[in-house]
């Protein structure tokens, strides 16, 4: 096992030590003498962003795309997530694979204030910022200042509020703004996703700020809009996205490392179809993503388009009712050259119509709207028509409903994004299939690891009763 391994390792075993007790094998590799005892500041943003933002995109699929109505198996036994059927496990990965890169993330910024670069510190605070944000967004209440301190021998951590878990990130992304220096490179090797673009780093720390306050906005002891407009207004002090060129967008080259999370391209498309809600918009738009996004439906024995066409989540009876086969999505969104999203302008924009909508800010709302879905559409490398909003389903019409329902699509592919965002306003206003569980209602969080009530029960049974429960519909704090 090569030093490197072994010091992620390390790293892994930590983590584990969130909901189980290992401190014999922890000793036995914290002492191991070929253990690399230090990194550089560089050493994990690789590895951070790359992973992170893959498995973000695989969870798009495995679980948003189903359970916000873009996609869903097909042919489709009962239950799925596209009926709101949620296990106990369908959390599981999430809740590992973050508290893993919030592992990585604690050695990055550790190694960033050693070697007293500022420009890497902030990084690692946007990144663990980034990172905390999806997890308490998934299930609310988790272990923070406790986390991933198993070599402290704190194998058993106390869970955070979401509000606590929200102030601090809040925080940490106000003190990483004004710890960016211009004036000093960034040393330690090539970033993937900003090629060591101080500036633009930056306007991510910024443009995530907003996202946070935005989603936190209905808990008024969070001073959240008041926080916004004064960003808004001081663009100088607080820089955000202006551009698709400047957005967190992970291009994946295909060339290893920097390969899909998809190992075979073709198993994002086996076995699944596009939901008829997420094709009939596009349809109704005359959106130029269409081609980009999904395939033409075909005859029931596949010799002839019938154009784009998709199948009801939810749907009751049989997969035979279906006279047609269903359009898919595009398997090139899953090919290497191809994107993941960790946050966009297209999203910018349309924070910024949602404030003026609400009478919040100055700004103009439709103005905002139309530079938020240019941006969505162009960063797929889609062209505009000079006539798109002319349309009358595409045009703003003045209310929220209509920014939410281009900021959905904005969002696609966008981690859990569409699922926090439709939690947060309750829109877009989703269909209801006939043979959805849950009485029909979209849950709002996923369980916690049942390893939880195994290994940390006084704390798991804390965190429930702080929560109000451990149930798929237990709303999270910003949510009340």
């Amino acid at each position: 096992m090569t030093t490197i391994k072994k010091k992620f390792l390390v790293i892994a075993l930590a983590l584990s030590c969130v909901s189980v007790s290992c401190t014999d094998e922890f000793e036995e590799l914290n002492i191991d003498p070929n253990r690399i005892e230090r990194i550089n500041p560089g050493t994990l943003l690789n590895p951070i962003v790359y992973e992170m933002s893959s498995f973000n995109a695989s969870r798009s699929n495995g679980f948003s795309f189903d359970l916000m109505q873009v996609s869903l198996p097909f042919p489709s036994a009962s239950g799925g997530i596209h009926r709101y059927n949620l296990t106990e496990s369908s959390g599981n990965s999430t809740w590992n694979t973050y508290y893993r890169w919030i592992t990585n993330l604690k050695e990055m910024q550790l190694a960033a204030e050693t070697a007293n670069e500022p420009n890497y510190q902030a990084v690692a605070l946007t990144l663990n910022a980034w990172v905390y944000s999806l997890l308490t967004d998934s299930f609310g209440d988790v272990p923070m200042e406790e986390a991933a301190r198993g070599d402290e021998g704190i194998f058993y951590p106390k869970f955070n509020t979401q509000q606590e878990v929200y102030t601090k990130i809040l925080a940490d992304l106000e003190k990483a703004n004004n710890l960016y220096d211009t004036g000093r490179p960034m040393i330690y090797g090539a970033d993937l996703l900003y090629n060591n673009n101080i500036a633009n780093w930056r306007r991510f720390t910024n443009s995530l700020r907003l996202r946070l306050l935005l989603r936190v906005s209905k808990r008024g002891e969070m001073n959240s809009f008041a926080k916004m407009t004064e960003m808004l207004n001081d663009p100088a002090k607080y820089p955000v996205f202006t551009r698709n060129e400047e957005a967190a967008i992970l291009n994946i080259t295909g060339v290893t490392p920097n390969l899909s999370p998809w190992g075979r391209a073709i198993d994002f498309t086996t076995f699944r179809a596009a939901s008829k809600f997420f094709i009939d918009n596009l349809v109704a738009f005359n959106d130029p993503r269409l081609p980009k996004f999904a395939t033409q439906a075909r005859s029931k024995d596949g010799s002839t388009t019938i154009g784009y066409k998709g199948i009801p989540s939810g749907y009751g009876g049989s997969d035979s009712q279906f006279d047609y086969q269903p359009s898919n999505l595009n398997i090139a969104l899953a090919t290497a050259p191809m994107k993941t999203l960790i946050m966009t302008y297209a999203e910018v924009e349309f924070i910024k119509a949602e404030l003026a909508q609400r009478g919040i800010t100055g700004g103009d709302a439709k103005t905002h709207y139309e530079n938020g879905v240019k941006a969505a559409i162009t960063q797929w490398g889609a062209t505009v028509p000079a006539n798109y909003f002319e349309n009358e389903a595409a045009a703003y019409d003045g209310t929220l409903e209509r920014i939410m329902l281009q900021k959905y699509y904005a969002l696609f592919f966008n981690d859990n994004q569409q699922w926090f965002e439709y939690r947060r306003t309750g829109l877009p206003e989703l269909p209801k299939g006939s043979d959805m569980l849950n009485n029909q209602i979209v849950p709002v969080r996923f369980r916690y690891p049942t390893t939880l009530q195994t290994n940390n029960l006084e704390n798991y049974r804390k965190a429930v009763e702080s929560m109000g429960g451990d149930d798929i519909n237990t709303k999270v704090w910003w949510e009340k």
